[in-house]
């Protein structure tokens, strides 16, 4: 039986920069926002697509963390996206400043080799992106 991502979630610091990257930079649709700000949820979200989410937590969840302290709460998570979106968001984390960890490169992954780049969030999450070719 195959397996979708339901969600991630995030340890994050800084909830509006985290969402305003994922948001603006990368082209995730946010949920719960106005909820959030309000106080009547204890998190926003971000819609990859129906079935996925990306949970930020914001520290009164998950305790905060010592001042330039480097975490990493998730090694990395893979967006994937169609090849034809792949030059405007090149555009969106060029004009961001947002350089490339690792790649292009050729990597193995649920439908064999795509193309990724690695980069790491606001928050030094690191994120690979993919398209399949």
């Amino acid at each position: 039986m195959p397996f979708a991502i339901d969600h991630i979630v995030l340890n994050v610091r800084d909830v509006a920069a985290t969402l305003r990257f994922y948001a603006d930079v990368i082209g995730l649709e946010p949920e719960r926002v106005e909820e959030f700000e309000a106080g009547s949820v204890p998190f926003p979200s971000l819609r990859v697509n129906a079935d996925t989410l990306v949970d930020l937590l914001p520290p009164a969840i998950w305790g905060g963390g010592e001042p330039g302290e480097r975490r990493t709460n998730v090694d990395h998570f893979c967006l994937v996206m169609h090849a034809a979106e792949w030059p405007a968001l090149e555009a969106r984390l060029k004009e961001a400043g947002v350089d490339y960890e690792l790649g292009p490169i050729t990597l193995w992954g649920a439908h064999g080799n795509g193309t990724s780049v690695y980069i790491r969030d606001t928050e030094g999450n690191r994120v690979e992106l993919r398209y399949y070719g």
